[in-house]
């Protein structure tokens, strides 16, 4: 386990020494169960999903870009 410090309002003190109190349960404890509620309930935002960009060195036409695929597909087939 990490250590952590957090710092609370005084009125949160309050409260969580009284949770511990009267529960039994540490503080510690308290805030973990606390932390972990939070996350297993949180609404993460999904991803863009953006695509990841390749820089090939020099910039192609879309006629030459074609070329170099067609020219990769019939040097695969031949190897086949």
């Amino acid at each position: 386990m990490k250590k952590t410090t957090v710092y609370l309002p005084e009125d949160l003190e309050v409260r969580l020494d009284a949770e511990s109190s009267a529960t039994g349960v540490s503080k510690a404890e308290l805030i973990r169960r606390g932390v972990a509620m939070i996350l297993d309930h949180a609404e993460r935002p999904k991803r863009s999903g953006d695509l990841p960009v390749f820089d090939s060195g020099r910039p192609l036409s879309p006629e030459a870009m074609d070329d170099v695929v067609y020219e990769h597909i019939k040097e695969r087939a031949a190897r086949r």
